[in-house]
């Protein structure tokens, strides 16, 4: 019998890949939800072309005994659904990996001979229940019988997955399960295939949720009860998920005409005592960038997710990548303070949404959660986040008759008040304005008025949060690497196992923490990481630090880095 698990790896890479329509994504959302229920950490991440049908579409589940994060390059089982599929994944066949090979969709000259490939007629078994497409649904089945599931509990699944079909459908999709649990069960019992992994107990206590679902609960968590949008991918699953928790948590979700009238509804919400968040990707932040100007003169608390893809223009809208960095910076006319946070982890996207809307809030300032499609589109099961110490304090006060919106401070924090809320009048404008927000050309003012938006950044410097150093503090290389390139970058560390490497992960890329150059100092070689072409973060590190790095690994073909990749990039590096 051939154990999957013989292999040198704590985990099964299972790929499947087929034409979008074809069912992959059903496929990916029962089984991790099934590895989940049976007690295996599991891991989902995704590659889809850009559009609704045709094409190849790829999902890599990982699911093991122990906890699983990042995305590889490896495939120790590939399940091909359509024609073309073995072609797609080519590049990342290992000597162990296996293909179950259906002869109706695989070419089997396309096959390199060190790869095994097992007879697995999952297209003929869909057309005898009565249509091809319930080839998925086998695939779920065998699977399944390959990891010992209970078949009870996929038929539940199943049921719930179908629940608003007809009953004709629920029935054939229950018959091709049954087929493909008889087919992975005469894999196990004839010694051709079997996964030999044991649950852990550990994860019946966690939750499975997505990059996307983590900024949600964080949304929620900071108090967010405006959404303004207009659908752009990968943005949009923020858009959907806080409108699936709308009624529940009393959140208006306005799905507006375009994004300048989202940032500009999110900005109103503020205006009237609503906690907001205005939620994009690249192209559609570049029409918002005006309305963020008008949070900064207005200083008008913000809360922007910006998720990533990669440009110019619309450039690859279904692929990933960490090129709108410099956007968030410098977007917007004049001057005026910002915080960057970027997210790394589920738990990072909790605490860091919720955190920035309290730092929006106290700063009066825009605040962006910086995420990419890779990181939205990513499933893995994380312990339960501990809500105990959440709440939501809320910075704006009761006016007093003679109350003045701008009022100049020492710390540049004027009071904000919120419209019939107390006796003030609450003035503000586009224009520079004197205290009370009225229109001036006092050019002497005007000075002043700079200055004082300008020191509010003490506030977010103070409140800064330094960079995540992993695994230990004495280090002669350091990897230097943010946002979603955490998991990958930690993984690829623990397979290099050298003690003289440490990864520094920034969370918070914009104001840097002011311990940061001490850190990176430290380091004999500085190695910045990152999913663009021209190094934005290592470029900001040397104008406010004025370090240079030694080395860059950079990536911006549309897919995110493999633990693989980082692994080679540093042998070569280091030697």
């Amino acid at each position: 019998m051939t154990s999957l698990t013989e292999t040198p790896y704590r985990d099964i890479s299972l790929v499947l890949c087929g034409q979008a329509g074809a069912g992959v994504q059903t496929v990916e959302t029962l089984l991790i939800r099934l590895f989940k229920q049976a007690g295996f950490h599991s891991f989902a991440t995704k590659e889809y072309m850009s559009r609704v049908r045709g094409g190849l579409n790829s999902t890599t589940l990982r699911v093991g005994s122990s906890p699983v994060r990042a995305t590889i390059s490896r495939i120790d089982l590939l399940i091909p659904l359509d024609k073309g599929a073995v072609r797609h994944v080519a590049k990342r066949f290992t000597q162990n990996t296996t293909i179950l090979c259906d002869d109706q969709v695989v070419d089997r000259s396309e096959i390199p001979q060190e790869v095994r490939c097992i007879d697995a007629p999952l297209t003929q078994l869909a057309k005898d229940i009565g249509n091809k497409i319930y080839s998925n649904i086998i695939a779920v089945g065998l699977v399944g019988a390959l990891l010992g599931l209970d078949k009870t509990l996929m038929a539940e699944f199943i049921q719930k997955r179908f629940a608003k079909k007809d009953q004709t459908v629920i029935d054939e999709n229950l018959r091709a399960l049954e087929a493909g649990v008889k087919l992975g069960q005469k894999l196990t019992t004839d010694g051709t295939l079997h996964f030999d992994l044991k649950p852990d107990p550990a994860v019946n206590s966690q939750m499975l949720i997505s990059g996307i679902e983590a900024v949600g609960l964080g949304a929620i968590a900071g108090g967010c009860n405006f959404i303004g949008a207009y659908p752009m991918s990968p943005s949009t699953g923020l858009l959907t998920f806080l409108a699936k928790q709308g009624d529940r948590f009393g959140i208006v979700v306005e799905q507006a005409e375009d994004e300048i009238a989202g940032i500009n509804m999110a900005m109103g919400a503020w205006y009237a005592g609503a906690r907001a968040i205005a939620s994009t990707s690249g192209g559609g932040f570049a029409l918002m960038t005006e309305g963020l100007s008008l949070a900064g003169m207005i200083e008008s608390p913000l809360v922007v997710h910006l998720a990533q893809r990669p440009g110019p223009a619309t450039g690859l809208p279904t692929r990933t990548g960490q090129e709108d960095l410099n956007l968030a910076l410098y977007a917007g006319h004049g001057e005026f303070p910002r915080a960057i946070l970027a997210p790394g982890t589920l738990w990072q996207a909790f605490m860091l949404t919720r955190h920035a809307f309290d730092l929006a809030d106290r700063g009066q300032v825009p605040v962006f959660i910086l995420t990419d499609q890779y990181f939205a589109d990513t499933y893995y099961n994380t312990d339960t986040f501990d809500i105990s110490q959440v709440s939501v304090k809320h910075s704006f006060i009761e006016s007093q008759p003679d109350y003045l919106r701008f009022a100049l401070t020492e710390s540049g924090l004027s009071p904000r008040a919120i419209p019939g809320h107390g006796q003030g009048l609450v003035v503000v404008d586009s224009d520079e304005h004197d205290e009370a927000g009225h229109i001036t050309e006092d050019l002497d003012l005007r000075t002043k008025m700079v200055d004082k938006r300008l020191r509010k950044m003490k506030l977010l410097i103070d409140e800064s949060i330094g960079a995540s150093l992993w695994p230990k503090q004495e280090y002669q290389h350091l990897v230097i690497c943010w946002g979603s390139t955490f998991p990958i970058v930690q993984e690829a560390l623990e397979q290099l196992g050298r003690d003289d490497v440490a990864m520094l992960h920034f969370s918070q890329v914009f104001p840097l923490h002011p311990d940061t150059a001490e850190r990176i100092g430290k380091a004999q070689t500085r190695i910045c990481l990152e999913g663009n072409a021209t190094g934005q973060f290592a470029q900001l590190l040397k104008r406010q630090l004025g370090i240079e790095m030694d080395e860059q690994i950079l990536k911006y073909n549309g897919l995110q880095f493999t633990v693989e990749e980082v692994v080679e990039s540093l042998k070569k590096i280091l030697g």
